[in-house]
């Protein structure tokens, strides 16, 4: 659930910004653009989602597929640093993917045992 809420604030972020562009200069604050700002953010993604997916896939369910689409969302938003003038076609394609990797881990630990009142962690 963390990765989610992440992925899911990390997506407001992406779409208040232009929003918030025009006031935020009035307070002196500079997150447009802002290289320290954006890496911090992708490494708190990388952070949660590792965390998150490693973790369910050693005690839950085993499955690589969370990861790979984790791994091909994280890469594109990597991508966006580098790649300028294409960093909003690569942001429409990362964030759904890696919010769906949280969400197929999250589903997949679910069907498994993790879910029953027994379990133990």
């Amino acid at each position: 659930m963390m990765g989610i809420a992440t992925s899911v604030l990390c997506a407001i972020h992406c779409a208040l910004l232009p929003v918030l562009v025009s006031t935020l200069p009035v307070f002196g604050i500079n997150i447009v653009h802002n290289s320290v700002f954006e890496w911090g953010m992708i490494i708190l993604a990388f952070i949660v989602g590792s965390y998150s997916l490693f973790h369910g896939y050693v005690k839950h369910h085993h499955s690589l597929v969370p990861v790979l689409i984790f791994c091909i969302g994280f890469l594109l938003l990597v991508f966006k640093q580098f790649f300028h003038s294409l960093e909003n076609w690569f942001l429409v394609v990362a964030v759904p993917l890696i919010i769906s990797a949280h969400y197929y881990n999250y589903r997949l630990c679910h069907r498994t045992n993790c879910s029953s009142p027994h379990h133990q962690h």
